[in-house]
């Protein structure tokens, strides 16, 4: 993936972007936003509430020694309002169509440059001891703070394999069974009502969403997520992708692209674009702007705003 140039960057050069399973309290979804504009110098660039995916993502930024406390605060909101343990009843639509272990689902603090590479991890690190240690909230590395000699890592997919009550189950196995789980930091077990929080620290990527127009279905989406994710019969190098159904019957392909500088959002339309007619698309949270070139022009971006959502933008450089 190429990089931002460091010396295009003024401070702060760190993002953070928590994810927490609730979309539709807004009070709630608010009062998280207001914790984590509260510290320092921290900013809250964007925050994105999805009702149908049950699930908000908010995007900051602040230098290295001020994001952990910003979020911590924001999960501290999330622990005490978000019950995700519900899930257990098998009612999946009551928690939302994105897979999720946790109120404070997945915390990633996101570097630019490979300069700034050690800051993140060591920001990550703190933040993943702290939620542990403060909220009581067992935590999961992910991604590059997992890698093993080998270079492989452990993924967010795999650690959400079978929501919270697979989760729950493989804490639970005994230690060194097959499938048995133990966290990185905090207890050896879920939290009672906030589950466990995923931690990381990476380069960008773009969360990004294309409704089909109708006919397409849900099973189409699905379809067509298999077909494109990494791995697939016509897989695009990292991306990630799921087939879901939103309200009024709107079915969505749901991607996390975590290349977004060799893969851009106008390859991963013309993909979905193969197999079934686009009706729309949607930007959740910030992208680089590289990953906009090319953009169909008679295809809308719900919500976009360029000066809010293109990373180099926001952030003034």
């Amino acid at each position: 993936m190429a990089q931002f140039s460091q010396h295009q960057m003024t401070p702060p050069i760190l993002l953070a972007v928590p994810n927490v399973s609730e979309g539709r309290d807004l009070r709630t979804v608010s009062a998280i936003g207001d914790a984590l504009a509260g510290e320092g110098g921290v900013r809250l660039l964007d925050t994105h509430a999805d009702a149908d995916h049950h699930r908000s993502v908010f995007t900051l930024c602040g230098r290295p020694g001020e994001l952990a406390d910003a979020v911590l605060a924001g999960a501290r909101i999330a622990v005490e309002r978000i019950d995700v343990m519900d899930a257990r009843s098998g009612d999946r639509a009551s928690r939302g169509e994105h897979p999720h272990v946790g109120a404070l689902d997945v915390a990633p603090i996101v570097y630019f440059d490979s300069n700034a590479r050690g800051a993140a991890c060591a920001e990550a690190l703190v933040l993943a001891d702290r939620v542990a240690e403060e909220l009581g909230v067992p935590v999961f590395l992910y991604g590059e703070l997992t890698a093993d000699g080998h270079g492989l890592t452990r993924t967010r997919a795999e650690l959400r394999r079978g929501g919270v009550v697979g989760m729950a189950e493989r804490m639970a196995a005994p230690a060194g069974a097959d499938g048995g789980l133990r966290p990185d930091f905090g207890p050896s077990w879920l939290h009672p009502t906030a589950g466990a929080t995923l931690v990381a620290a990476r380069e960008p990527l773009v969360a990004f969403n294309v409704q089909l127009a109708a006919p397409g279905t849900v099973e189409d989406a699905r379809a067509i997520a298999a077909l494109i994710r990494e791995g697939g019969a016509e897989g695009l190098p990292g991306v990630r992708a799921m087939g879901v159904q939103l309200s009024g019957a709107v079915a969505q392909v749901s991607m996390n692209i975590e290349r977004p500088l060799d893969v851009s959002l106008a390859v991963a339309v013309e993909a979905v674009g193969r197999h079934a007619r686009v009706d729309g698309a949607e930007l959740v949270g910030l992208a680089p702007r590289a990953a906009l070139e090319g953009f169909p022009a008679d295809l809308t971006l719900s919500g976009f705003d360029a000066g809010r959502h293109v990373i180099e933008n926001a952030l003034g450089f």
